[in-house]
């Protein structure tokens, strides 16, 4: 079993990397992916048009702010801050993992603190799927959130030297669904952290009882490079999985994917930069959108009033951008049109053709 200590030390390195890497004008396939807007879209600017309801409450955009972090002192600090600007701007907030109150339950008194600031608004919180149900049931009554959010970091813990080796999650996962599901009555999201998912996944996924996938596809924070960074930390450490770190599906290629499967509900996070990479994922057919490495980077450099601003402007944008393709509302949006550059459109027809196989 991994010291107490270890664990807090992991948390920390994570957000010192996940801010070292960030680039917040990083390539990926939302730049492949292009809109076509109508030159006379005969709508008009309205901030109001982006209201929506998520896990049955109320938001006024149809972003939030996924999950980072959890745990330790500094974590609280930034859940605290997040839930504070999330509260404000009226849009939901996920917390980062806490799973980490099994090892260590003095971490709970965190997560509380943080969940008191965003009252009004839908809380996430997030687990693993080797939480013991009955630690997830202390965090559901604890935190009482309007949904629960299991990730899944196969990749990740590849490459991270005390991460798992034993990769059979179905199980486990369908028991922390049936708990959340029969004994509160709340929604349970599947989420990858940074490495997409296929056709068939998101399939076992639906039929395990996922209530919402979370595509988190490649493209933005990167825990490969992550846990590279931190084997570099020890001079004892030689081996070597940098060549992991492209092997994610992006949140492009995961929203395609989602369509195959019919009924399923999705949200798009990975690789989100700005309001124009939100109106992709809600017109590829995401249910909302989850932004993490923008909404870090502008909190550790600009505070939370920095990011309170960022919110607001990304909303007004994102209003600006409604009006511009023509959608006069949210339901609008899967009628806008768009083409794909070659090596995105041959992924396409390789993935419809293959599902059809």
């Amino acid at each position: 079993m991994m010291p107490d200590s270890l664990r807090a030390q992991r948390k920390e390195d994570h957000l010192r990397f996940a801010e070292q890497s960030f680039r917040d004008h990083r390539h990926n396939d939302f730049d492949e992916l292009h809109l076509v807007r109508p030159t006379l879209p005969q709508t008009s600017v309205n901030s109001d048009n982006l209201a929506t309801t998520l896990f049955d409450k109320p938001v006024s955009a149809p972003f939030f702010i996924n999950a980072m972090t959890g745990g330790t002192a500094h974590a609280t600090e930034i859940n605290t801050a997040l839930a504070g600007v999330a509260q404000q701007e009226g849009i939901a907030v996920a917390f980062g993992s806490a799973s980490i109150v099994g090892h260590e339950p003095q971490a709970l008194a965190g997560f509380v603190a943080a969940r008191e600031q965003a009252a009004d608004v839908p809380v996430l919180i997030n687990v693993n799927p080797g939480t013991p149900l009955s630690v997830v049931s202390q965090l559901v009554e604890a935190l009482e959130p309007s949904a629960v959010q299991v990730h899944v970091n196969v990749v990740q813990e590849l490459v991270m030297r005390e991460g798992d080796r034993d990769f059979h999650w179905a199980e486990p996962l369908a028991a922390i669904i049936d708990r959340v599901h029969d004994s509160y009555q709340l929604p349970v999201v599947v989420k990858e952290v940074g490495f997409g998912w296929d056709v068939a996944s998101l399939r076992l996924a639906q039929r395990l009882g996922a209530d919402v996938v979370d595509v988190a596809g490649s493209g933005g924070t990167n825990f490969a490079v992550i846990e590279r960074l931190r084997r570099e930390q020890d001079a004892s450490d030689s081996v070597d999985y940098s060549w992991l770190e492209d092997s994610g599906l992006s949140t492009v290629q995961s929203l395609v994917n989602a369509q195959q499967v019919a009924g399923l509900t999705v949200f798009g996070s990975g690789g989100v930069r700005h309001p124009l990479d939100v109106l992709k994922c809600l017109v590829l057919g995401a249910r909302a959108v989850g932004v993490s490495g923008v909404m870090l980077h502008t909190l550790v450099n600009c505070g939370a009033e920095g990011l309170r601003e960022l919110v607001s402007t990304w909303k007004l944008q994102l209003a600006g951008l409604f009006a511009l393709y023509g959608a006069p509302d949210y339901q609008h949006l899967s009628s806008v049109p768009y083409w794909l550059e070659p090596r995105l459109e041959a992924y396409v027809r390789q993935i419809v053709q293959g599902d059809q196989r």
